[in-house]
């Protein structure tokens, strides 16, 4: 696969504005904090994971990053291009080369139609002179390369289990032959044979048609599985982003310590001696961040500057940026 820079995202920031109920028509809303300052490069062919707790900005990136929630600031280069800048006719061009894959497979898929018609939907909006009978066969041949027999072209959503659901949603994304695909919690829905599944069918793909991902999920396990790089967030902001092996073996952040000792080892007598480090207490709200580090309030490092100054996101190694006062 050859590798270059396909992707910068610099300084993203996404706001919403939210009201309380009982709020005034004139009282002024607050801002929601839902990524903070994200910046990140993506070359060609690699796998960046995204990975934290519910709640912690990784779905609001990834729809920023291809416009479908505004960003507050910070720029999306897509191949020199800042997609944030670009009108609808503009991106529409762009949107042939960044394609999706949802987290819930039955929910994305429109009930009414086939799946052959689903499938071919994105083939039909941004090439519509396309004859109908190279449609068909540009269908047959993704369903092969996702795994399903293109003899159920003409069934329904509802007549797929979840995980063939999820293969027609891939299938989907892959008929613009696109260069990259945002992954939003793809296997989160599915049983976890399944997911080994899917996640091999990505890997796969992603070998054959040099297809570049960014994947977010829950589960570490499966992020390091199929991830080049892993960037953890919290409450919308960057705590560490480094290379698969050097999160797992190196973990520099407090959180991301406490995630990765949560992941399950297969061998019984190594699970049952490792120390597993917890997070207390809940997630704060990101309407009202914490000073300083905003990981403090849960931490078991924390100490006074931690609520007074915001730790800078900085390399500590090669390749292996951290935001912590105490990362050592």
């Amino acid at each position: 696969m050859s590798e270059h820079k396909i992707l910068q995202v610099q300084n993203l920031k996404v706001n919403f504005d939210v009201s309380s109920e009982g709020d005034m028509p004139w009282t002024k809303a607050k801002k929601l904090q839902a990524v903070n300052n994200v910046s990140f490069d993506l070359n060609s062919g690699e796998t960046l994971g995204i990975v934290g707790e519910s709640g912690c900005g990784k779905s609001t990136l990834a729809r920023a990053i291809v416009k479908m929630v505004p960003a507050d600031s910070g720029k999306v280069i897509w191949f020199g291009n800042d997609l944030l800048t670009l009108n609808k006719s503009e991106m529409r061009q762009h949107r042939k080369q960044i394609q999706m894959i949802f987290q819930d497979p039955l929910a994305s898929l429109n009930p009414r139609m086939n799946i052959g018609e689903i499938i071919a939907e994105p083939l039909r909006t941004h090439y519509p002179k396309t004859p109908e009978s190279d449609v068909k066969e540009r269908v047959k041949d993704v369903m092969n390369k996702v795994g399903l027999l293109d003899n159920l072209v003409n069934r329904y959503p509802h007549e797929f289990s979840g995980g063939q659901c999820q293969r027609i949603g891939i299938a989907r994304a892959l008929i613009l032959k696109p260069k990259l695909i945002i992954c939003d919690e793809p296997v989160s829905a599915l049983d976890v044979s399944i997911q080994a599944q899917v996640v091999n069918l990505l890997m796969d793909l992603q070998e054959e048609m040099d297809l570049t991902l960014i994947f977010i999920a829950h589960d570490l396990s499966v992020v390091k599985h199929i991830s080049t790089k892993i960037m953890v967030l919290y409450l919308g902001n960057m705590v560490e982003l480094a290379n698969s092996d050097d999160i797992y073996t190196k973990p520099r952040h407090p959180y991301t310590q406490a995630l990765i000792s949560a992941v399950p080892i297969p061998d019984p007598s190594i699970e049952k001696s490792k120390k597993i480090i917890l997070i207390e207490g809940d997630l704060p709200s990101p309407v009202d961040p914490p000073s300083g580090c905003v990981f403090r309030t849960r931490c078991q490092k924390a100490q006074d500057i931690c609520a007074i100054e915001k730790p800078e996101f900085k390399e500590v190694s090669s390749n292996h940026e951290v935001a912590c006062h105490f990362h050592d």
